[in-house]
């Protein structure tokens, strides 16, 4: 099977470079600044009537010099809605000479600068009381907001631009004061970061935690109740470790329930494997067709995690089909990943996916019915007379037929005319991928995810991370162009712990060391004990955001402090685990009120409230020992090894030549060694 995915790659590939050749030869009747930028999104808009400008200095000089008031159009390149605008609006030449002659317009690709969209997702917010993309704002010359609103049919958009031309031109005294006005609530969106003050005892009422989860989960098809649904990886994370600590049969149930019903549903690409962005009905059974690389990262971790706890073998088979996936479609030669797959292919959402009854019929021969009944095909389909292919439970021994069938399929979709791939990398989902991998292959034991880790490591240690330990966001056709993140660093740090975890290998430990005490240098805010989104080295904005809430992605400020945990209980640090404890207190009233919202938080709560137990390997045989423990799920458990002699603390003195032995700790205090996994447990469930 695997020489035969291969083969489907290389057609993979084949089409993308055509398709990226083919672009480059047409002729267009209009170009603007977009065609000198990397990004899919912007590129997508670099043939538009509208003089579009990216994000940087020189368009916000153009519109002061000019003192015209700037379109702020923000989304990415797999957004629907994003395609529907741009083609009913900005490619209108009246509406292009409108906007041209009145605005300086600016494009922001979503992805690429969080930063500027969180500022005007705030306003939108402010404005209207929901947010979604695209987003389009109105601001001064100055970048502050004075409205901001969503998609807008061509009709509607061009009553909200002759609005503030006018509004602009004849009432601009009330136009500056709604700026202020809009500017502030901005700014005290942030409250919360700047009123705390990290003190008082840290509690943790597991029960109390789990109940605020439950009163919202779906415990028939998982998730959280209604639609349309979102993956939340975060939540049920959280919800394992809620098992492992209390025994709380109906967090695992809470979690399988949803995994089940996810891998078995339409969400989940049934040929191809990999997931949708969401499901727009309460089943999961009708996705929002566009892949991305974030979602699929987290779910392969959390899938190899509930793997460990109940060796369900799909999940297995969906983590395998998920990285054969992201290998397939999704990897660039740098060793990186691309962002995402557009829902859209020839102007439909899901064509690409859907199959007819007549298609399956013709494609599957004497295999039809029974094909049928495994993946609930009708004769007039699920969505819009087509199939959007769903799986029945099935006994085993039916499972060699399903993987012919899918070879089938596949072979059969890569002949179709495919989604835009947004080939661009970024270093946060890349580092959540990397992640993934190593929670694979931990979990599975298997050589193929290891090696893709180390690539993916080797591309983000050469070209992501600098000499001084900064690290940028973006990568395409060897090009960084834009500072990194909080949640680029954050992440990169997860990661690499990850590695480190997964090898022993001390320079993914040592590297991480040096990119933390940068963060900490050029993001930490000293006054609320938070790391700011963005570094001290980046251009100003209005306003400088704290993202401190877990949602469909962690928050860079509870993936740092659990960065800062685990260093500074490997390397004996206080000052780490003083900044770690801090950030949560500031969290606690969150974390019991809302924790769906910080379930990461929640995590690391588990931490300060149930040390972990530091197991120390030591010996030629430590990775093999590790790759014992891994088979387990072990959340209560910072792992430290080393092949021979090593300078951590956790290591110091404890190699002796000839033998490998496993030391067990807790309060900087370590029992006896011992030389079997069995032995080690045995002390942990003692303690």
């Amino acid at each position: 099977m695997m020489g035969q995915v291969k083969l489907i790659a290389v057609v993979f590939v084949l089409i993308h470079l055509y398709s990226c050749n083919s672009q480059t030869t047409m002729t267009h009747a209009n170009t603007n600044e977009l065609i000198h930028e990397t990004s899919p999104y912007l590129l997508q808009h670099s043939h538009n009537p509208v003089d579009w400008r990216a994000w940087n200095e020189a368009s916000w000089k153009k519109a002061r010099e000019e003192n015209k008031p700037v379109i702020i159009s923000i989304g990415y390149a797999a957004c629907h809605w994003c395609h529907v605008m741009e083609h009913e609006s900005f490619e209108d030449t009246a509406v292009a000479k409108l906007m041209n002659e009145n605005f300086i317009c600016i494009k922001v690709d979503r992805e690429e600068r969080p930063d500027v969209d969180q500022i005007y997702m705030d306003a939108v917010q402010l404005i209207s009381g929901r947010g979604g993309w695209p987003l389009n704002a109105i601001a001064l010359p100055d970048g502050r907001p004075i409205y901001a609103g969503t998609y807008f049919p061509t009709d509607n958009w061009k009553q909200v631009l002759n609005y503030f031309v006018d509004y602009w031109q004849n009432h601009r005294p009330e136009a500056l004061k709604r700026a202020d006005e809009i500017t502030k609530g901005i700014k005290q969106m942030d409250t919360l970061a700047q009123r705390t003050t990290g003190q008082g005892p840290l509690l943790n009422d597991r029960s109390a935690i789990f109940a605020n989860i439950d009163t919202a989960w779906d415990y028939e098809k998982g998730g959280r109740r209604g639609a349309p649904k979102f993956p939340m990886p975060v939540n049920m994370q959280y919800m394992l470790r809620n098992y492992y600590y209390t025994g709380n049969e109906k967090a695992l149930l809470a979690v399988t329930v949803t995994l089940d019903n996810m891998m078995n549903g339409g969400i989940y690409d049934q040929a191809g494997g990999g997931f949708a962005r969401y499901s727009v009905d309460g089943d999961w059974e009708i996705p929002h067709f566009e892949k991305m690389l974030y979602d699929n990262a987290q779910l392969v971790s959390l899938y190899s995690e509930a793997y460990q706890i109940t060796k369900n073998e799909r999940y297995k088979e969906t983590v395998y089909e998920t990285l054969e996936f992201a290998e397939r479609e999704l990897s660039d030669v740098s060793g990186g990943f691309y962002s995402a797959l557009d829902a859209d292919s020839e102007g439909e959402e899901g064509k690409f996916y859907v199959w007819t009854y007549e298609e399956l019929k013709k494609l599957l021969g004497s295999d039809f019915d029974e094909f049928c009944k495994v993946f609930n095909v009708s004769e007039h389909g699920n969505f819009e007379e087509r199939n959007n292919l769903t799986r029945k439970q099935i006994a085993a021994n039916k499972q060699q037929k399903i993987k012919e069938w899918k070879i089938k399929l596949l072979t059969e979709r890569s002949k179709r005319i495919r989604p835009l791939l947004d080939d661009k990398v970024l270093t946060a989902w890349n580092a959540l991928m990397l992640k993934g991998y190593a929670d694979a292959y931990k979990a599975f034991g298997e050589k193929r995810f290891l090696l893709r880790t180390l690539k993916c490591a080797q591309f983000l240690k050469t070209k992501m991370v600098q000499p001084d330990y900064s690290i940028m966001r973006n990568y395409k056709n060897g090009r960084v162009t834009i500072n990194g993140f909080l949640d680029d660093y954050s992440f990169t740090c997860e990661a690499f712990l990850a590695l480190y975890n997964a090898t022993f290998d001390e320079q993914w430990l040592t590297l991480t060391k040096h990119i933390t005490d940068h963060v900490i240098q050029h993001f930490y805010n000293v006054n609320t004990g938070m790391f700011f989104y963005t570094s001290i080295n980046d251009e100003p904005l209005i306003a400088r955001k704290t993202e401190m809430g877990d949602n469909v992605i962690p928050a860079s400020n509870s993936s740092m402090a659990k960065v800062l945990y685990t260093l500074g209980t490997v390397y004996d640090n206080n000052d780490y685990l003083e900044k770690s404890k801090r950030a949560l207190q500031n969290m606690q009233e969150n974390i019991a009120g809302h924790p769906s919202y910080y379930s990461n938080w929640a995590m690391l709560l588990d931490h300060f409230t149930d040390e972990p137990f530091e197991v120390a390997i030591t010996g030629e045989k430590s990775a093999e020992l590790k790759q014992e423990f891994d088979k387990q799920f072990l959340p209560n458990c910072i792992f430290i090894g080393t092949p021979s002699q090593s300078s951590l603390p956790l290591l110091e003195g404890k190699h002796q030549p000839g033998e490998t032995l496993i030391y067990v700790c807790r309060h900087k205090t370590c029992q006896l060694p011992v030389k079997t996994v069995a032995e080690a447990m045995k002390q942990m469930e003692e303690k």
